[in-house]
């Protein structure tokens, strides 16, 4: 290791290996979310591998959500450490439901189980419904199926904002955005969603009366009612 904290790589799968230093540096210097990594060619010199191999670590983090490139010079350059763990996973979870290496009943399945755990704690903690609120007000406002969708995605992804775990809002996020055309295909076969909103109301009804156990059974009667033919209770 060399005065920087960077161990020279001497493997030829370089790519991998400056991923795994980066992680290594991550954990060992206490990065944080903001904090720049050094420029390409710096990162290069102190690893003891070739620009291209930075370049490619550096892609596939950002792919992770982990960095963000800057183009630039001097304290410009280098790319900055960032957090958008549900994109990662929605771009994931797409194309695994795409190529059906996934089904979408495992996706509800899993769904349902983050979900009524979410709205439990949401009630317990007495959360603010402000959110709810807002998205519901979005639904009944929307002129179709994809301007509903789009609130209710808002609507269940603030739910599990307000369950305080930012792991569970993440993989929410991740979930909803990766069956988004599904959902859409859902409510136009639904036709009339007077149910869901319904749905919904209960559901933030219990959560602003404080009663973990109403707003599990809500979510779980609102899955069974947007995909019944997919919902296993």
């Amino acid at each position: 290791m060399d005065g920087t904290g960077w161990r020279p790589i001497k493997r030829t799968r370089t790519f991998e290996d400056v991923l795994a230093q980066i992680e290594r540096r991550i954990a060992e210097d206490g990065l944080t979310v903001g904090d720049r990594l050094p420029a390409e060619r710096q990162l290069a010199e102190q690893l003891g591998v070739s620009r291209s191999s930075v370049r490619e670590a550096m892609r596939v983090l950002e792919t992770l959500g982990v960095v963000s490139s800057q183009v630039g010079r001097g304290p410009d350059a280098g790319a900055v450490l960032t957090s958008r763990p549900d994109s990662a996973l929605s771009d994931l979870l797409r194309l695994h439901l795409g190529l059906a290496s996934l089904e979408m009943r495992e996706v509800i399945d899993t769904r349902h189980m983050i979900e009524q755990w979410a709205a439990a704690g949401a009630a317990a903690a007495r959360a603010d419904t402000s959110a709810l609120a807002a998205a519901l007000a979005g639904m009944d406002a929307a002129g179709s199926a994809e301007e509903f969708v789009e609130h209710d995605t808002a609507f269940h992804c603030a739910l599990a904002d307000a369950s305080g775990n930012r792991l569970v809002a993440a993989i929410m996020r991740s979930l909803r955005d990766s069956m988004r055309r599904y959902s859409v295909e859902a409510v136009q076969r639904l036709g009339d969603t007077s149910i869901l909103r319904s749905d919904h109301v209960r559901i933030l009804e219990a959560v602003g009366a404080g009663d973990p156990d109403e707003a599990a059974r809500a979510v779980s009667e609102h899955l069974a009612h947007a995909y019944p033919s997919l919902f296993t209770a």
